[in-house]
């Protein structure tokens, strides 16, 4: 009976994470431009995802170097995402929306962002903190 109940609620909680209202910034339908969004947190770098292995999450195909990857995301997406819907966070701390280098990233607090480029991933940097508290503030109005 255990094994039933907790089925059900695995899947109650997939249907609840598919249900989540917010599309990412994608290119041609594929979130991050291809890059695994695991490997930002394993490797501390961005890898090229496998077009063989993917899943669609969110509005976009995402892409994984390995099925364990996909495995890790698929259970907490939320967790592995970009902040504010894959565009650059920078921007968004500037109340608007821009697209980003998969390559310019940080990770801060176990979350990943992403930046427009090398050189604006710079400036994110100087004061990642009031820059990640004005994007919090400026995405609820930025997401619409």
């Amino acid at each position: 009976m255990k094994i039933i109940a907790v089925q059900l609620m695995s899947l109650f909680f997939v249907g609840f994470i598919h249900a989540q209202d917010g599309h990412f910034y994608n290119s041609n339908g594929v979130a991050i431009k291809g890059y695994d969004p695991i490997a930002y947190f394993t490797q501390n770098k961005a890898v090229i995802g496998n077009d063989s292995i993917t899943m669609e999450w969110s509005g976009s195909i995402w892409k994984f170097v390995s099925k364990d990857n996909l495995k890790i995301f698929a259970l907490e997406p939320i967790k592995y995402a970009p902040a504010y819907g894959g565009f650059c966070a920078y921007g968004a701390s500037e109340k608007h929306l821009s697209p980003t280098d998969p390559t310019a990233f940080t990770i801060v607090n176990n979350k990943l962002y992403l930046n427009y480029n090398l050189k604006v991933k710079e400036f994110w940097i100087k004061d990642t903190t009031s820059r990640i508290k004005s994007a919090d503030n400026y995405w609820v109005t930025l997401k619409k």
